[in-house]
């Protein structure tokens, strides 16, 4: 594993630390393939029971590396569309390893989120962020169209005329308003985030594994079904979530009124 990425366990919550903090942890090709050889092994690991993804030093993520780019400028024409094409498909298998893994993903933010660091947090399933991280869409600043899902996310999550706003104008807005526009859950003092998103992760790694992932997986597939066909899911999925080890305990649990003690099974 690249030390561009950090990789480490805790009582059941998978931390993946994004580690350039020289560059505010712009977006290697390391970074691109430790994701997703790591979230591939994770996806299978069940010892790992919730994921949390956050940046070293005061940065979550601010983009690509605009500075390496520069060097590309001087490249013939084609050679820049070739090359970026393949750098692109790149992240997207980490995208649909981030949307289809079935355990809670949790984006811990402080410091900047721009470009492809604000497409990888709405990727995530949950976000906390610094009172005083700070976000924007930014590609159009130089010259290109956004890229790593966010014309996918944004407009799913702000509406269509809100995510024209953000992707055309590209300008920087505050925790609070990304909180008022649902890109984000929480928002606590910087010197929580840590703290807080450890706690998160935590209480999800504790939950009823099955459903949690089942839960996921129906509300990303909701975007695209129609309501018959989302109704069929529901039904296989509560069955099939009845057959866990977790539903006999919960429901036990309650008639016994205590508090359940999920074993993720």
């Amino acid at each position: 594993m690249s030390s561009d990425l950090i990789v480490s366990v805790e009582n059941r919550v998978g931390f993946l630390t994004l580690n350039r903090p020289e560059v505010r942890n712009a977006l290697s090709e390391d970074i691109v393939t430790g994701l997703r050889d790591q979230l591939t092994a994770w996806e299978r690991d069940d010892g790992v029971r919730a994921i949390v993804l956050r940046g070293s030093g005061e940065h979550f993520l601010s983009g690509g590396d605009v500075k390496r780019f520069g060097k590309m400028a001087g490249l013939p024409p084609g050679e820049r569309r070739a090359l970026f094409e393949q750098r692109i498909h790149n992240l997207h298998p980490v995208l649909y390893l981030m949307r289809r893994v079935r355990k809670p993903i949790v984006a811990g933010v402080q410091g900047a989120a721009a470009g492809a660091g604000m497409s990888l947090m709405m990727a995530c399933d949950l976000v906390v962020a610094a009172d005083s991280a700070f976000f924007t869409l930014a590609y159009i600043h130089i010259g290109t169209s956004p890229d790593g899902g966010s014309t996918y996310f944004l407009p799913r999550t702000v509406g269509m005329k809100k995510a024209m706003e953000i992707a055309l104008l590209g300008e920087r807005f505050d925790a609070k308003t990304a909180q008022q526009w649902g890109l984000v859950n929480f928002v606590v003092p910087v010197a929580q985030v840590a703290d807080e998103t450890r706690k998160l992760a935590e209480r999800l790694a504790s939950g009823p594994s099955h459903a949690l992932g089942n839960t996921k997986l129906l509300l990303n597939g909701s975007l695209g079904n129609t309501l018959e066909s989302q109704l069929q899911a529901e039904g296989v999925s509560f069955a099939d979530c009845a057959a866990s080890s977790d539903w006999a305990e919960g429901v036990t649990a309650f008639g016994e009124k205590r508090k359940p003690q999920f074993k993720g099974e």
